[in-house]
C-alpha cells in the first residue's frame, strides 16, 4: 500500500475554475497538478453534479511535463499552459526542479 503525507487542501478545491470543470466533465481534463495533496486514489469529488475519482496521486517535477500532460490538465500545449498558470499565480516562476502533486482522476462508473 502507498503512503501518501497528509492532505493540504480539500479535494473540493481541487478543480474550480468552470473552464477545468467543463473539460473535466467532457473527458478532455484527466489530471491535475497543485503543490499539496487534495486528494487521495480512492477519493470522490463532484463537478456540477459528475462524479469523478481520484485514479492516481504521484510527486514530478514541473520540469518533467510535456505536452500530452498539459492536454491532460486541459490546455493544447505546455507552453499555453505555463503562460496561464504564470499569470494566475502573481510573482511564480517556472522552476523546472519544482515538484508537484499530480492528481490522476476520472468520470466514475457504476460499475
Amino acid at each position: 500500500m502507498e503512503v501518501y503525507p497528509e492532505k493540504t487542501c480539500s479535494i473540493d478545491r481541487l478543480v474550480t475554475h468552470p473552464k477545468l470543470v467543463a473539460a473535466a466533465k467532457a473527458g478532455i481534463k484527466t489530471q491535475q497538478r497543485r503543490n499539496g495533496v487534495y486528494g487521495l486514489p480512492g477519493e470522490t469529488f463532484d463537478l456540477d453534479g459528475v462524479t469523478f475519482v481520484i485514479t492516481g496521486l504521484t510527486r514530478e517535477r514541473l520540469g518533467d511535463m510535456n505536452d500530452a500532460h498539459a492536454q491532460a490538465e486541459g490546455y493544447p500545449n505546455l507552453e499555453m499552459y505555463k503562460d496561464l498558470i504564470l499569470k494566475m499565480h502573481a510573482g511564480m516562476t517556472w522552476n523546472t526542479d519544482s515538484l508537484v502533486w499530480v492528481h490522476t482522476f476520472a468520470a466514475k462508473t457504476d460499475n
